[in-house]
């Protein structure tokens, strides 16, 4: 095990040089790198991206690590991760935009669009008459699509029936439970609006004008020599190791799953949070209006505790979190990952340990972009607070 460590170590010491020097001529905030290489030490993770925007400028992009470590590849900006549920607020986006154009309304009913969902039942029996509102921000109480039938699925169709087998948690509003079923069925009711499939609207109408040639819920070969190996720390011996590409991940085989089944570099998913720093425009071009911008941010969820913080290990800090459309907005902040950051600031992670998070108060976005499962709570992780509070502090020197 020692000479395994010191072998790791010194591919990482050489993979660092590496990655800097190539990133030399990038706009980086002092900092963040050695807060990154601390963690790296510290066998959190193997190496990250890290991108800090505000709405109109790149602060700062900056590479370091391994994208692999027995291949000893660094990591680079245009290293592709999974971003899993960094895939929410991406969906919630693509529903707004056809609430921009008067072809839905997020007060509808989930039937209106979907007519399965007529007959489905509450727990107590009463129709459960689910609205867009409740499936995207996890108030809905909707089952989840789970075997073999989930598994053979190739499209979001092919899944509607199985989220209405499914018995209902609980009567719709009455709790904040996180459904990854009621994201992918909002995902569904855009096909059915817009009379494309997902991934083609969002291709059509987000990534391509957006400049966001990296992310997709299929990558090409050329794209999967970019991705980014995944790791999991052995819980015995403390080490990174490798975790076996999920085979259905990625592939035409599998639906577009707007609850967490794209692809994306650091760069390319900063371009979407500066889009929403600016209101809904970049660059002169607008993808929301001022009235889907103000719902995006505006809590939805009422007094309800949400988020991943409702226990004693964490804090019991759900009340000083809320919810919109696929996207979790902070509403006091609190010792931690959230320490450096505005009341209204929000965002997304992901399951690997990526994280955006989006600062109106302050004009800046955080995105890091990390592939390592088992983290304790990826919403908590040391990688993420010292990420973000080495830029926060490298800007208040600014």
């Amino acid at each position: 095990m020692h000479s395994l460590r010191l072998s790791f170590f010194f591919a990482l010491s050489a993979a660092l040089c590496l990655a800097h020097s190539a990133c030399a001529d990038e706009r980086t905030l002092p900092g963040i790198g050695a807060a990154m290489e601390e963690m790296m030490a510290k066998n959190e993770i193997t190496g990250a991206v890290t991108v800090v925007v505000a709405k109109d400028k790149v602060l700062h992009v900056e590479s370091g690590g391994l994208a692999d470590v027995a291949a000893k590849k660094p990591m680079t900006p245009d290293t592709l991760f999974w971003i899993a549920s960094m895939t929410k607020p991406i969906t919630g986006t693509a529903v707004l935009m056809l609430q921009d154009e008067g072809k839905l309304n997020v007060a509808d009913p989930v039937a209106k669009y979907l007519p399965e969902f007529a007959n489905l039942k509450t727990p107590s029996g009463k129709p459960a008459n689910l609205t867009l509102t409740q499936i995207l921000t996890h108030t809905s109480g909707l089952g989840e699509a789970t075997g073999p039938a989930a598994k053979e699925a190739k499209t979001l169709t092919d899944l509607v029936p199985l989220w209405i087998a499914a018995p209902m948690q609980y009567e719709p509003g009455a709790k904040w439970s996180y459904t990854q079923s009621g994201i992918n069925a909002a995902g569904r009711i855009v096909e059915v609006v817009s009379g494309i499939t997902f991934d083609a609207f969002l291709q059509q109408r987000l990534f391509d004008p957006l400049g966001m040639k990296d992310t997709t819920f299929y990558p090409t070969d050329a794209q999967r020599a970019r991705l980014v190996t995944a790791y999991a720390k052995n819980k015995d011996t403390g080490a990174l190791e490798p975790v076996p590409p999920r085979v259905d991940l990625g592939t035409r085989e599998r639906p577009p799953q707007g609850n967490g089944g794209l692809f994306s570099t650091g760069p390319d998913y900063a371009r979407f949070c500066q889009m929403l720093l600016g209101g809904g425009t970049l660059e002169g071009r607008r993808y929301l209006s001022a009235d889907a911008m103000k719902f995006l941010t505006t809590p939805q969820t009422g007094d309800l505790p949400t988020g991943f913080f409702q226990n004693d290990t964490f804090g019991q800090h759900g009340k000083k979190y809320c919810w919109s459309l696929g996207t979790c907005i902070l509403r006091t902040p609190h010792e931690g990952v959230a320490a450096m950051l505005s009341p209204g600031t929000f965002g997304h992670g992901g399951a690997w340990g990526t994280q955006a998070r989006i600062d109106p108060a302050k004009g800046v976005a955080y995105v890091l972009m990390v592939q390592r499962a088992n983290f304790p709570n990826s919403d908590a992780s040391d990688v993420r607070r010292q990420f973000q509070q080495a830029a926060a502090s490298a800007l208040a020197k600014r």
